[in-house]
């Protein structure tokens, strides 16, 4: 099977897929992700500047090992020709597909005429990626956002058209526009436009919170698959959920006390072992107050383990809480 033809293979799977999230979709998240049904992962964006300088960080992200699989290597910059040269790089890390980043509207990056920035001159998009297509032999994939500014400047759906003629593989559509960050609700209808006039796959992105929520983008866009972003930052298991209404139009039940103990236990020892205990436990923390949602006394726990700084001191908080949970149910709720 051809690089492009196992692309394809994916999106026929109607995936759910990891979005790429600078600091949080590592190694040790798209593992853990994967594990719950997002099995196709976009790794965090990465600086095509610093790779090309050989930055130990950069070339860390560009690293995939072989149980790391499907993951796509997502690049920023603002630049064609060193984004074709850094794409050359990620082609022989031997990813699923290059995407290219020409989303990110965080102004540091925008700014410079990285990520969103480039939808401020969509011709010299759509240049950029037809350079960056005939470099390598790997499939181009682009994420992006509907446009710019208001909606009266929106590129998206010309813009659509002319990337796949330019040979990009796949688009996923962020459905704002850049200068609305995150602010406001994600417009789908958007997406559903953009992949009416194009054969290529197209994934909707924005506002996927829940299951539902993936199932109904998919189902009013059309689009072969959906990408979630921040909601996997606090509830990693949406994965699953996406996948069982996706799948089978069942709602999954909420994880279980164990099921958020053992997953926070799972996180911390993994990012321990990957970055040492002191580094491990600060970067969990982020993920702890979604894990622990819905827990009588979350607010305290959370307070607690913001306040730990050995790996030891945040497993014992943990088991407490296990075994205080366990004390507290009724003797029929402990048979069950």
């Amino acid at each position: 099977m051809s690089p492009h033809e196992r692309l394809r293979a994916l999106y026929l799977s109607k995936p759910v897929i990891l979005a790429p999230m600078e600091d949080v979709s590592d190694l040790v998240f798209r593992r853990l992700c994967r594990g719950l049904g997002a099995h196709f992962c976009v790794t965090e964006f990465i600086n095509v500047e610093g790779l090309l300088r050989g930055c130990k960080r950069a070339k860390r992200k560009l690293t995939l090992p072989e149980d790391d699989q499907p993951t796509a290597i997502q690049i920023y910059g603002s630049d064609p020709d060193r984004l074709a040269e850094a794409a050359e790089m990620a082609d022989e890390a031997g990813p699923v597909a290059i995407d290219i980043n020409c989303g990110c509207w965080v102004p540091k990056i925008a700014g410079r005429g990285a990520g969103a920035g480039w939808l401020r001159d969509p011709d010299a998009m759509v240049a950029m990626a037809k350079l960056v297509v005939s470099r390598v032999k790997l499939p181009v994939t682009v994420k992006t956002r509907i446009g710019w500014g208001p909606e009266s400047h929106m590129p998206i759906v010309e813009l659509a058209k002319k990337l796949e003629d330019a040979g990009v593989a796949a688009l996923t559509l962020h459905c704002r526009t850049a200068q609305m960050g995150h602010s406001g609700a994600a417009d789908w209808t958007w997406a559903k436009r953009a992949r009416e006039v194009v054969t290529i796959p197209v994934i909707v992105n924005g506002d996927i919170k829940s299951g539902a929520d993936a199932e109904r983008a998919m189902r009013e866009t059309g689009c072969e698959g959906v990408m979630v972003g921040r909601r996997a930052i606090e509830h990693p298991w949406i994965f699953r959920e996406a996948r069982a209404m996706i799948d089978t139009g069942v709602e999954c039940p909420q994880p279980t006390l164990e099921e958020r103990i053992a997953l926070c236990r799972e996180h911390l020892l993994a990012n321990v072992e990957a970055r040492g205990e002191q580094h491990g436990v600060a970067v969990t923390r982020r993920h702890l107050a979604g894990y622990l949602r819905g827990i009588a006394g979350a607010a305290a726990i959370r307070q607690s383990l913001v306040l730990t700084d050995t790996v030891e001191g945040c497993l014992a908080i943990l088991e407490d809480v296990r075994t205080r949970k366990q004390m507290a149910r009724s003797p029929m709720e402990a048979s069950v």
